[in-house]
């Protein structure tokens, strides 16, 4: 599969998965009844489901009747659903929910879900039984974006890491064998000088070396490298091309840094807050320039979401654009007199509304088999017509326009089609 395919699979699932969490979010429990299990990859599923079976056994203790049988009762529906899996969890873990639900009028409802492969991987095991779901690490995973290499140095030590989404991982460091400043013994200036240019220079390539190692093998995931340091070691490093010149090409931008121990890594991404932000919405800010240019000086621009379903049923959509922040579903009206089909958007949290035909103006009623997610009903024409989905942030000020002006949908044609 290309990068730019892998992307858009990856845009796709972060969808699905914000889409579920929304859902949870919502969800109340009375007391502590509602269970959450993040399970590494590395887990054994035989593991999981001895201490599924040990927290089912201790729940016994509990006092109130309704919430021991509703721990128990979300408990046997998670070992059900580890039943269908072999000894280890997906690629990068899994979170497990289950427990009774407020739907309303005093009434409860089970709710299982089970979220696979998140896009980073679970770091630890973890039970957790409360009034609400736990959400929040899967939350920071869905915010996490982009790659970034991180290097601090001085003329005493660096180091080299990682920028994954929000984690900062520390990999390499080393430590320096610059003579200070001031000579010893009987050397001569000029010789100590020599001296301790060459030792900056060998501390340099060291550093570039490290830095290859990591950085190479990954440069076309990165989408950014981060310097930070005092001046002018910062500036005397990347002025001397010592990096691979990919890495180089690859740096957007050095940063004053107090710290060079792995404390620097983190102050250096604090300083870079502004640039690491450009960098995520700049892909985003690339497809919106194109299609503002196309809607106002030519003719392959399509927007809302009828429009852009037609021009996609004809094959003429390039790219597909879709704001991150649209939650809508489409409903189908077939009408039973004429036959004619209708479509109508609405808020997925609101019920199904009443329809007259446009043709006939028969009353038409739709069932929730004729309602679906609008973006996964256009997504999956996409892929059949083997259309590119891109998923715009808000972050931005076109952004914000193709979700309060555009409806959320849009796309930039192939061919002018008229429609």
């Amino acid at each position: 599969m290309s990068q730019e395919g892998e992307q858009e699979q990856s845009d796709r699932k972060k969808y699905e998965f914000r889409k579920v969490l929304e859902d949870l979010k919502n969800f109340d429990g009375s007391g502590t009844q509602l269970v959450t299990i993040y399970v590494p990859e590395d887990r054994q599923i035989s593991d999981v489901v001895q201490h599924v079976t040990q927290e089912h056994s201790e729940a016994a203790n509990i006092k109130s009747k309704q919430t021991r049988t509703a721990v128990q009762d979300a408990l046997t529906s998670i070992k059900d659903r580890l039943r269908y899996y072999d000894t280890f969890p997906p690629e990068n873990g899994m979170v497990l929910f289950s427990g009774a639900v407020d739907s309303g009028g005093g009434r409860t409802e089970m709710v299982t879900k089970v979220l696979e492969s998140p896009p980073q991987p679970v770091e630890s095991f973890r039970y957790h039984c409360d009034s609400e779901f736990l959400t929040e690490p899967l939350e920071e995973m869905l915010a996490d974006k982009g790659l970034y290499g991180l290097i601090v140095l001085d003329r005493r030590e660096a180091n080299v890491g990682w920028l994954k989404g929000k984690r900062v991982e520390p990999v390499k460091s080393a430590s320096s064998l610059v003579p200070g400043k001031q000579r010893k013994g009987g050397q001569s200036a000029q010789r100590f000088a020599r001296l301790r240019l060459e030792a900056i220079d060998n501390f340099y390539q060291e550093v570039a070396g490290m830095a290859n190692d990591l950085f190479v093998p990954k440069r076309h995931e990165l989408d950014g490298i981060l310097v930070g340091g005092p001046s002018p070691t910062k500036d005397e490093f990347l002025d001397g091309d010592y990096l691979h010149h990919e890495i180089q090409d690859n740096v957007i931008g050095k940063f004053d840094v107090a710290y060079t121990d792995e404390s620097g890594l983190h102050d250096l991404v604090d300083n870079a807050e502004d640039a690491l932000a450009d960098a995520e919405v700049m892909k985003d800010k690339q497809q919106m320039e194109e299609f503002f240019e196309e809607l106002n000086g030519g003719d392959l621009a399509t927007y809302g979401f009828e429009q852009t379903r037609q021009n996609l049923m004809m094959g003429a959509v390039d790219r597909l654009l879709i704001s991150e922040d649209l939650r809508k579903d489409v409903v189908t009206y077939d009408c039973p007199e004429c036959g004619n089909t209708d479509r109508e958007v609405i808020d997925r949290r609101k019920a199904t509304p009443e329809h007259t035909c446009t043709d006939c103006g028969t009353e038409v009623e739709a069932s929730e088999e004729d309602r679906e997610d609008a973006i996964d009903h256009l997504i999956e024409i996409a892929e059949q017509r083997g259309t590119e989905t891109k998923f715009i942030s808000t972050d931005f000020e076109k952004g914000e326009q193709l979700y309060n002006a555009f409806g959320g949908f849009a796309g930039i044609l192939r061919y002018s089609t008229g429609v």
